[in-house]
């Protein structure tokens, strides 16, 4: 199976202090070495992974901090990490369960999973249709 990283996927596998890092690093690594899974991500999860990083520390990750966390994440999986451009408009309409603007970023990347043939892999058990790590 080929994932969509979502930004809440990458930030919990960047910082060790989060709460989900062990079990997102567990089934990334598990997931890398065990099939020919492949993992992608965009531009808008990598901008949302240095945001939510930074702000997160209450400014004691600089966003210098979080490219470099960023970019360890894209060597740690070498050739199972693909960037997937993001061909969608923003300009659509969405799904009835975005029913307020934080859903917004969910729905699109799920929508960008599907048209791809790809699972979105995420923490979040509000996106329908989305692959939950466990």
């Amino acid at each position: 199976m080929n994932y969509l990283l979502d930004v809440n996927v990458m930030v919990a596998w960047g910082w060790a202090d989060h709460t989900h890092h062990s079990r997102v690093d567990r089934w990334i690594t598990g997931m890398a070495e065990s099939t020919a899974s492949l993992f992608h991500t965009t531009s808008i999860i990598e901008l949302g992974f240095v945001r939510v990083s930074a702000l997160r520390s209450n400014g004691e990750v600089s966003i210098k901090k979080a490219v470099d966390v960023l970019r360890r994440q894209r060597a740690r999986l070498g050739d199972h990490l693909m960037l997937l451009p993001d061909d969608l408009s923003s300009c659509r309409d969405f799904p009835a369960w975005c029913k307020n603007p934080k859903h917004t970023t969910d729905a699109h990347l799920l929508a960008l999973a599907e048209k791809h043939g790809l699972q979105l892999a995420t923490l979040d058990t509000g996106i329908p249709g989305a692959f939950v790590i466990p």
